[in-house]
């Protein structure tokens, strides 16, 4: 007997007692998962570790406050030498406030793709922040725009709300609306090839960057 038979004759015996006519559907499966929460929403802890993970990667995080958001957001954007960027309808104006309007292109009608490729960066909020996987959330709501805004530039600085960093992915997906077109974001874009060698920016900006408002 070779190891398929054997894994087969497995399946079989376990299932002897299972009636020909029940269905998968029929059986209710317990699921409820444990929704972590350590640390708390918020605070500082989860805040610092969500840095701490997202520094991991390779995406650094700046801690600032809702008065230094928007020199924050200008001196980002400064050091990584982006002088034209698209800032999505939604994204606070008072974060925006030192950018001069010419640097900003909207994306209201919606650019193309070829044209995407030509800024020097995007600048979103996010929908939510996960600590434990240093991962950003976005779902196309106010201020982030459509999936290829943050896809096709090299740069991406998302701008994150303290209060939007849960501890956990079982938090996270507990607060999140399934039926919107979610893009979970861990590091820049980095894939490797057939001899382990990584290569960024493949599918998406090799350059990500947070500042989080504390």
């Amino acid at each position: 007997m070779n190891a398929r038979e054997e894994v087969l004759n497995r399946i079989r015996r376990a299932l002897t007692d299972v009636p020909e006519t029940e269905r998968p559907e029929d059986v209710p499966v317990a699921r409820h998962y444990s929704p972590g929460g350590s640390p708390p929403a918020g605070s500082r802890e989860a805040v610092e570790l969500l840095a701490e993970r997202m520094a991991d990667y390779g995406a650094p995080v700046r801690l600032v406050t809702a008065e230094t958001a928007a020199t924050a957001v200008a001196q980002a954007l400064a050091a990584r030498g982006a002088g034209c960027v698209v800032i999505p309808r939604g994204f606070p104006p008072e974060w925006q406030g030192e950018l001069a309007p010419e640097r900003v292109l909207s994306d209201h009608p919606q650019l193309p793709v070829r044209e995407l490729d030509l800024v020097d960066g995007v600048v979103t909020t996010v929908s939510a922040a996960i600590a434990d996987t240093g991962t950003l959330i976005l779902d196309g709501g106010p201020g982030q725009g459509r999936r290829a805004l943050t896809l096709v530039p090299d740069y991406h600085l998302c701008v994150v709300r303290a209060e939007q960093v849960l501890a956990s992915v079982p938090e996270a997906l507990a607060r999140l609306d399934p039926v919107r077109p979610l893009t979970f974001v861990s590091g820049p874009s980095a894939t490797s090839d057939i001899e382990l060698d990584r290569v960024e920016g493949v599918h998406g900006p090799r350059r990500l960057e947070a500042l989080v408002i504390i």
